[in-house]
Parts: structure tokens; C-alpha cells; sequence
């Protein structure tokens, strides 16, 4: 994955049509979509409702705002590029259900865009490589107010999201983005489909907020931390990267193997361990 920046950097949702006059900017990561079939598959997998309100990060040259915006009801944009404020608005300022933030996704706050008697958002984007771990965990904040969320992600990003125990790519955004959200590794989309094209393939994940979790940690902040420690090391086992955390005994107090490595566990198991340390941190 492409160095982390705290910068709303775009890879996003767009056509990358030449007619738009629009230069592609490397410091906002911008490959803008430009195949209308790989459009029309994301947005059949997103099945937008005429009741829904969307909020899409990064539109770019609006490749996916276009067909979304025919459909529902109210669309929050949030887009940091000063040069495609001026186009978007132009386009769809008259729009009704076209909404405008001129902002840093990486520190927006999603909970105001709720009207008075709505529950619940549904989020859509092409993401940048370079912030879309960071931007994962900051729209979590936000879960209890998302109904799904549909991403464009970098393949490999989306194969660690929904990475099983024990496989390779399973590491601590598995586990967070697993307890949180039901995750689905939709379909893949090759460099070609891109202007300019990335040097990766990108693929389509579905993550479905959890609104009761099969596996709830005592303290989430403790669980953050432990599976962030667990995994801080990853070539050793759980009795050296937790050591100072929790032992050997409380370890195998849960069933689980202190000398097995952090990616051989299960979200539920990464849940106990939290939990033993929060319990025993408080006596």
C-alpha cells in the first residue's frame, strides 16, 4: 500500500474524460474511472434507492455522482480538490439533491450530515490508495450512522480487509474492519479502467455495519490497542508481542496458544483477549 498521508487525496469515483480540461493531480492520488461498464457494475451493486442518502468521498470527475444522483433522493459530496469544486458545482449545483463539502474527508464529521428524522447513511467512493486505511477507521467512528458503505479500494487493501484467520493477508485491519462491519470482496477492476492508469488492481468491497455485533470487546479503545500490539511484530508469538499485556497463563486461560502468532486468530478470540486485559487492568 502507497505511503499514508493526512491528506484526502483522490483516486476517486470519476470518468477522466479529456473533455473536462481537469489536470490529474499525483499529491490527491486521482486515476479516474473511465469505463462506463465498470460504472454501471458498481453502481448496480450499490442498488440505490429513490429514499437513500448517499454520501460520496472524492467524486472526481463524477462518474458514479452522475447515475447515483438520477436515483436518490439526497447526495453529500465531500471533495477537496479546489479545481473540481468549480465543475461539480457547475454541473449539478442546480440539482436539488446535489449537497457540496469542500472538505478534508480524513476529518469530516459524518454525524451532521443526518437531517432531523434519519437514522442512518449509506456511503459510497472511489478511494485514494494513499488514505484509505486512515479513512476506514475514521468512517467507523461514524458506524452507528452508516447503513453500508460500497468502496473502490486497492486490491490489496480489500483482500487484508476481508482476509480469513491464518491467511497471509490477515492482519490488524482485518480484525478491526471485521468486527465492526461485515465485509464482502465484491469484484475486481484492472488498471485499464483507470486515467490515468495506477500501477495495482482495484477491487469493490461491501461493508455492512454491524448493529449488534456477534463479539462485543468490554472496552473498544483496549481492543485497539491489544490487537494493534498483537500484531506489531508479526513473525512472534503472542507470549512476546503481548508480554507486558497479558502472560503466557492468562493466554492460555482462553484456549488460545500463547506461542501461535497473531494471524492465526479469530476475531472473537482477539475479542477475549481484549476483554481479560481489560478486566485485568481494573484490578
Amino acid at each position: 500500500m502507497a505511503k499514508q498521508e493526512r491528506r484526502p487525496s483522490r483516486k476517486n469515483g470519476s470518468s477522466g474524460s479529456a473533455s473536462s480540461g481537469h489536470k490529474h493531480k499525483k499529491q490527491f492520488g486521482q486515476n479516474f474511472l473511465n469505463n462506463p461498464q465498470i460504472i454501471r457494475q458498481i453502481v448496480a451493486s450499490i442498488r440505490p434507492q429513490a429514499d437513500d442518502h448517499l454520501v460520496e468521498i472524492g467524486p472526481g470527475e463524477a462518474a458514479l455522482t452522475a447515475p447515483l444522483l438520477e436515483v436518490v433522493r439526497k447526495m453529500d459530496i465531500i471533495e477537496i480538490d479546489n479545481d473540481l469544486i468549480g465543475p461539480l458545482t457547475k454541473k449539478f449545483g442546480s440539482n436539488p439533491a446535489f449537497h457540496l463539502h469542500h472538505t478534508d474527508a480524513l476529518s469530516f464529521d459524518y454525524a451532521t450530515l443526518l437531517g432531523e428524522n434519519e437514522e442512518t447513511l449509506r456511503v459510497v467512493g472511489n478511494l485514494p490508495y494513499n488514505i484509505s486505511s486512515p479513512l476506514l477507521f475514521h468512517l467507523l467512528e461514524y458506524a452507528e450512522h452508516i447503513k453500508d458503505m460500497h468502496f473502490m479500494l486497492q486490491k490489496e487493501v480489500v483482500d487484508r480487509i476481508c482476509a480469513a484467520p491464518g491467511s497471509k493477508t490477515f492482519g490488524r485491519l482485518s480484525v478491526m474492519m471485521q468486527y465492526a462491519c461485515e465485509t464482502e470482496y465484491l469484484f475486481t477492476v484492472g488498471p485499464e479502467n483507470f486515467t490515468p492508469p495506477p500501477k495495482v488492481d482495484s477491487a469493490i468491497v461491501r461493508l455492512l455495519p454491524y448493529r449488534q455485533k456477534p463479539f462485543v470487546a468490554a472496552n473498544e479503545t483496549d481492543f485497539a490497542e491489544v490487537v494493534k500490539q498483537a500484531f506489531s511484530q508479526k513473525r512472534k508469538t503472542l507470549r512476546n508481542t503481548l508480554k507486558g499485556w497479558l502472560d503466557g497463563e492468562a493466554i492460555e486461560s482462553l484456549g488460545i496458544d500463547p506461542g501461535d502468532r497473531a494471524e492465526s486468530l479469530s476475531v472473537a478470540q482477539f475479542v477475549a483477549l481484549a476483554n481479560l486485559y481489560t478486566q485485568k487492568k481494573g484490578q
